[in-house]
């Protein structure tokens, strides 16, 4: 008999969930500095600075209240009221805490979402470059990716006749991603108004708006798109704690909707994870009633850093960038040093081009590939000044190095 094989009994989904080239170029960053090795990391999305303490001190303060058992399944009441006064205060949204989900982080709010809407079959348009999450999170659903690309020479925004030509009979949800992961793109409240037309023109389509770097903007203003006209049925707002608060490892987000769509996300978090950490929602009251001075303070470093990045990009010819109004992220177009040389290596991809930069230069980027663009490359620059420094000193390097 046969060796028992559980490989073989795998579902074919379990293929579809791993975010490969992020986690591929981390895992070999780590793999390089325990051996010594110096990398500079421009990998990770994540704050580099610790969550503020007040906010730290109310989770210990709950914990003491024996605030420690499970809580509902949609959210306590108390941070759900909240999160309606922050909306309405802060994007100019009308939502009952009824109309509000509390789940464990944005990518489970937005997973329950798109698994309260999509049916196998449904198409969902999806604006690349986009964050890799949505791909998977949309398969996983049965649902079909279109997948609508807006280059560097668009600052990475489809125009609203691109995607109004590409609406069929069975789109029905539409991602947009503003301030934007990967780019840093921030869509203007006139850019979202002539999407919103788009969107009234479809029976049945609606919009997931992820917001969740809505308080890492540098220029310009945040506009949320469910407060356009006739918009407020037709989206889903998704934000969190992660990004803004430095809260990423508390996993904490939400998504405010109509009522019968909160309803049946309720219930469906219901019956893959129930409610999200007591404590962690009563601290996430502190992070929303404690003002935004902290808010303010690393937003304000993360614009010194979009600053020396923007700098230093500027100096390489052949590369070109976008503006990055937002996020902490920079998404600079490489596509002149595809299929240049170090020696007799040739630059054949994106893919090649980071594993030379990481291997040979010292530095860790994402290949935008993994983002839905093979001519670009990710750099967070969520790090320290001097880590920065020197990764852009490499990255730079390396590039002015490569001969046609």
């Amino acid at each position: 008999m046969a060796p028992f094989d559980v490989a073989s009994l795998l579902a074919r989904r379990t293929s579809q969930s791993d975010e490969g080239p992020i986690v591929r170029m981390s895992q070999r960053t780590r793999e390089l500095r325990a051996k010594g090795q110096d990398i500079a990391s421009l990998t990770i999305g994540e704050p580099d600075f610790d969550t503020p303490f007040h906010i730290q001190a109310a989770a210990g303060e709950a914990m003491k209240k024996g605030l420690t058992h499970y809580s509902p399944v949609a959210g306590i009441l108390e941070l759900r009221q909240a999160l309606a006064l922050k909306l309405k205060d802060e994007n100019g949204l009308d939502y009952a805490a009824s109309e509000i989900v509390i789940a464990n982080g944005a990518k489970q709010a937005i997973a329950n979402a798109v698994l309260a809407l999509i049916e196998p079959g449904d198409e969902v348009i999806m604006l690349s470059p986009y964050w890799v999450s949505y791909e998977i999170i949309v398969r996983l659903a049965g649902g079909v990716p279109v997948i609508l690309k807006a280059g560097v020479e668009e600052n990475f925004k489809a125009p609203p006749e691109r995607i109004a030509a590409a609406l069929t009979d069975r789109t029905k949800l539409l991602i947009l991603n503003s301030p934007n992961n990967p780019t840093g793109a921030v869509w203007s409240a006139f850019e979202l108004s002539a999407l919103a037309a788009v969107v009234k023109s479809h029976p049945r389509l609606m919009v997931l708006s992820d917001e969740i770097y809505e308080y890492i903007l540098f220029d310009g203003k945040m506009t949320s798109f469910a407060s356009l006209p006739s918009m407020r049925e037709r989206a889903i707002t998704v934000n969190g704690f992660s990004k803004s608060f430095a809260m990423t490892g508390w996993r904490l987000g939400y998504a405010a909707g109509p009522a019968p769509l909160a309803q049946a996300m309720a219930r469906l978090q219901s019956g893959l994870t129930a409610g999200a950490n007591s404590f962690v929602q009563h601290a996430a009251l502190t992070a929303l009633s404690g003002g935004r001075a902290d808010v303010g303070r690393m937003r304000r470093r993360y614009e010194a850093r979009r600053d020396m990045v923007v700098a230093a990009l500027a100096r390489v010819p052949g590369l070109r960038l976008a503006p990055i109004p937002a996020t902490f992220y920079a998404f600079p177009n490489v596509g002149a040093f595809l299929g240049r040389k170090a020696g007799n290596h040739v630059m054949d991809s994106v893919e090649t081009l980071c594993d030379w930069l990481l291997e040979e230069n010292g530095v860790a980027t994402v290949p935008g590939s993994a983002f839905g663009d093979p001519n670009c490359i990710r750099l967070s620059f969520a790090t320290g000044e001097a880590e920065l420094a020197k990764a852009l000193e490499r990255f730079t390097g390396a590039l002015e190095r490569l001969t046609a």
